[in-house]
């Protein structure tokens, strides 16, 4: 335990607005991928404390459901506030255990902390609607009611915004919540429960529940008092969870994998293009769901892209986040490495040219020195799989149909980003790329104001913005008899 973050490193889970440990005193390491050194534990959780936690839950949700939006609003300011005044503390303890680099870790704050105050802002506008009646002594309408108890499910690669962006919307709708947090990452969620004690969240509002991940969504699916399954990381576990929740008929939320394409074409600024890839794929040391996965490049830039491309990210420093000067954090465990060291491999042996540092140069074993794969085809497994490393396949194209018909040819579809400056073209691409969101010369395109979700096996539903509130909430429809005429 330090100082360093301000008291909000805690190892114990939090439930019903206590500070516990696994009944059977069972308990998980948590490292630092940068380093490999345990940084703490945290309890590992058992079947008969989630369903405590369950029931913990289950009993705010009786009060919480009938707080005023207004209350709620201010809960949620409160905690708002909490993170902003904590901002430090926060971006640090997300380094150590997740190991992005520390701007990085600060913007995920920011970010994370915008969820709690627009959904703080929504928490009044949950509103039904008045339905014309066919006849005079009739009212009809709606009113909108929250879910239940929602279960939270979040990856790794964001430990704080994907929490936020899931509880801001549950609690501003009446609901309560159970969040399971990644094994890697679980001090990132016991800080925000910390400072969701301070803002009033004490009774079982919000519940952080430590441990494997498999063993919670086994006891949330199969309790018909739990009413809402949210979760975010790979399509595989996605849909064992959508069969496990069959039984029980819950709402879901699923945020699953990526294939993001990144389409520039000829008449493109290939300056800002350069730019907006080396972002779109680097970020998060490219563990990110919406991270650039496949670059298509016109034929008559491709030359210059590429060269352009590789030089700008061999200047990228790797190594520890706490350097500032480092752009490029580890990858989250050596799995991950020697799926991305095989990617490669499979793509040099199909013929791509393999161009960046030498992998000698790593500075630990978590760390891949960011790679092209220079003219990938569609044989290669980097063309179909989401590779979350910093490896970069580019190949050229000549057709705009074409281009199109590769970016579709994918089981995923969550972001596509295409770098043009015709109008016509821009409207061609948005409409026909089958991806829930489409940055046109941009690859900022995340916001608490912005529903963000995808189509086809990369999930169900949306988060942030008000479609994100109303996977929270029911609709009731009225039908009151026996009105007075005029």
């Amino acid at each position: 335990m330090t100082d360093e973050f301000a008291g909000l490193m805690r190892e114990r889970a939090y439930v019903g607005g206590d500070w516990v440990d696994a009944g059977s005193e069972a308990r998980q390491a948590v490292d630092d991928p940068a380093t490999e050194q345990t940084i703490g534990h945290v309890p590992d959780l058992a079947a008969a404390d989630i369903d405590a936690a369950i029931d913990a839950a289950v009993n705010a949700f009786a009060d919480w459901r009938d707080t005023s939006p207004l209350e709620r609003a201010d809960t949620l300011l409160a905690w708002y506030r909490g993170m902003t005044e904590h901002r430090e503390a926060l971006a640090r303890l997300m380094t150590r255990e997740q190991g992005k680099p520390l701007a990085e870790a600060r913007g995920e704050v920011d970010y994370a902390a915008s969820f709690f105050r627009w959904f703080a802002e929504q928490a009044r506008r949950a509103d039904g609607e008045t339905i014309p009646a066919d006849r005079p002594d009739v009212a009809l309408g709606t009113v909108q009611e929250p879910v239940g108890v929602a279960a939270v499910i979040t990856p790794w690669n964001f430990p704080l915004a994907m929490i936020t962006r899931k509880v801001g919307a549950a609690l501003a709708a009446g609901c309560t919540t159970l969040v399971n947090p990644a094994t890697q990452t679980p001090f990132s969620a016991l800080a925000l429960a910390v400072l969701a004690e301070r803002a009033g969240l004490n009774r079982g509002e919000f519940n952080v529940v430590t441990g494997s991940g498999k063993r919670f969504a086994e006891r949330v699916c199969a309790d018909d008092r739990v009413r809402a399954l949210s979760f975010t990381g790979s399509t595989p576990v996605g849909r064992e969870l959508l069969r496990q929740s069959a039984d029980t008929v819950k709402r879901t939320a699923m945020e699953l994998g990526g294939n993001a394409p990144f389409i520039i074409c000829d008449d493109a600024d290939l300056d800002e293009a350069v730019e907006g890839a080396l972002a779109a794929k680097f970020q998060t040391s490219g563990q990110d769901c919406v991270a650039a996965n496949r670059l298509y490049v016109h034929r008559s830039l491709y030359a210059d892209f590429v060269e352009r491309f590789t030089a700008r990210m061999n200047d990228m420093a790797v190594g520890n986040g706490f350097d500032e000067n480092n752009a490029i954090g580890p990858l989250i465990n050596r799995d991950a490495v020697d799926k991305a060291r095989s990617l490669v491999d499979d793509a040099r042996d199909k013929g791509a040219r393999i161009l960046g540092r030498d992998q000698s140069e790593a500075p630990g074993p978590r760390f891949f020195m960011p790679t092209v794969i220079a003219d990938f085809t569609p044989g290669m497994r980097v063309a179909g799989e989401e590779s979350f490393a910093p490896v970069a396949p580019i190949c050229a194209f000549d057709d705009d149909d074409a281009v199109i018909a590769a970016a579709n040819d994918t089981i995923y579809g969550l972001a596509a980003y295409v770098y043009t400056h015709r109008d016509a073209r821009i409207r061609k691409f948005m409409r026909r790329l089958e991806y829930g969101m489409v940055g046109v010369n941009t690859m900022d395109i995340t916001g608490a104001q912005v529903p963000f979700g995808g189509v086809k096996q990369s999930g169900l539903g949306r988060e942030g913005a008000d479609a994100g509130m109303q996977e929270y909430l029911e609709t009731k429809y009225y039908c009151v008899g026996g009105v007075p005429s005029r």
